[in-house]
């Protein structure tokens, strides 16, 4: 595979490449036993230094290219440098907002979706088409697979995406996803009995949970459940639960929030031993069944904060229900927030979460997500 370099090709010359995470960084790439990357077994010719390269598929997959130690590369324009080096560096004011549907999605965020979710303009298509078929073709199966192609007639092209988006393109695990979503329902039909905005108004004015009106700066949607003031025969875990099924249905029609994914903040403080006891294991398996293969959402972050020391006994519970994934994105922190204001800035948080906006306001929430009482929409999930 050795060739005569050409200039572009000397040892000292560095570029760009793209990993599997979408992060790229400076590496020279070597040309011994390699091949040179502008002649012979080429993959690109590049003349001018200021050019980069971008990794497709895995570095050095075998499986991605007929030359095992290289892998493929491609060409990278100064505006998709430009946007990644954005992505690096954003602020909460990068994004758009968070209620109501996406009316253009920003460049950067559509640079993410390529980076992080493999989506291109023209992936989305063969990947809705792709998925339809999948549903069609499974719909003679076992049970959950009829109630799929059940559920999911009449829907357009976008409720298909947000499945794909959420299993980054793979259209096979969109499709068990799918499954997923339905099962869930199968499983727990006391959350989705009578389901409407109307019925789960109350719970979310009384924040549970509660939405921040600003994404972070990474462009989630922060969602808030503060425990103080939570009297669980007053408002019962399955009501909660029934808000957030709701509102996660909501928000996903948003396109910004099915790339960028969700956050979750939850403030223990005042979490008292008589609420501990109250809460069962059922309960808590719910939930995680919830946040785990249930909703074509990303949840990208759990943080706990102001926990007292028995918070421990029921995270013991929930613990062995949460797979690697998400369990490596749960993080306690107690009363050392500094690792948490790193992540959250303080002035998209409301003061009884240790922000600078005045105290979290329920009723302006439910009225962003379903407009005024009088005319508020009561359609069933």
């Amino acid at each position: 595979m050795g060739c005569t370099p050409c200039t572009p090709c000397l040892p000292s010359y560095s570029r760009s490449v793209t990993g599997s995470l979408g992060s790229t960084q400076p590496i020279p790439i070597p040309l011994h036993g390699l091949g040179c990357v502008c002649g012979g077994s080429a993959f690109l010719h590049s003349p001018l230094p200021q050019e980069t390269c971008s990794g497709v598929g895995s570095w050095g997959d075998p499986t991605s290219s007929p030359h095992p130690q290289m892998g493929t590369f491609r060409i990278v324009s100064e505006e998709e440098q430009a946007l990644r080096t954005k992505l690096e560096r954003l602020t909460t004011k990068d994004h758009g907002p968070v209620f109501g549907r996406c009316e253009k999605i920003p460049p950067h965020t559509l640079q993410k979706a390529k980076d992080e979710l493999n989506e291109t303009e023209e992936q989305r298509e063969v990947a809705v088409k792709a998925l339809r078929e999948l549903v069609q073709e499974r719909a003679g199966g076992e049970e959950v697979c009829k109630a799929v192609a059940e559920k999911v007639q009449g829907k357009d092209d976008s409720f298909f995406l947000r499945f794909i988006r959420a299993r980054k393109f793979d259209v096979h695990r969109a499709y068990d996803l799918l499954k997923g979503y339905v099962n869930f329902r199968q499983q727990y039909p006391e959350l989705f009995d009578n389901l409407t905005p109307e019925a789960v108004r109350s719970t979310i004015e009384a924040g549970y949970p509660g939405i921040l009106a600003s994404r972070d700066k990474y462009g989630r949607v922060v969602m808030l459940f503060n425990i103080e003031n939570w009297d669980y025969e007053e408002i019962t875990f399955d009501e909660i639960l029934r808000a957030y099924c709701v509102i996660l249905e909501k928000l996903l029609e948003n396109e910004e929030t099915q790339i960028n994914g969700f956050c979750i903040i939850e403030n223990f403080k005042g979490f008292t031993m008589q609420q501990a006891s109250g809460i069962k294991p059922s309960e808590l398996k719910k939930m995680v069944d919830m946040l785990q293969d249930s909703f074509p959402a990303r949840f990208k972050a759990v943080h706990f904060i102001h926990q007292p020391w028995y918070f421990t006994t029921t995270y013991n519970v929930v613990k062995p229900f949460l797979k690697s994934k998400l369990l490596e994105r749960v993080f306690v922190h107690g009363e050392e927030l500094e690792s948490f204001y790193q992540e959250i800035d303080i002035d998209i948080l409301p003061a009884d979460f240790g922000g600078t906006l005045p105290k979290y306001d329920g009723k302006a929430t439910a009225e962003k997500l379903f407009g005024p009482r009088i005319e508020a929409e009561d359609t069933a999930l």
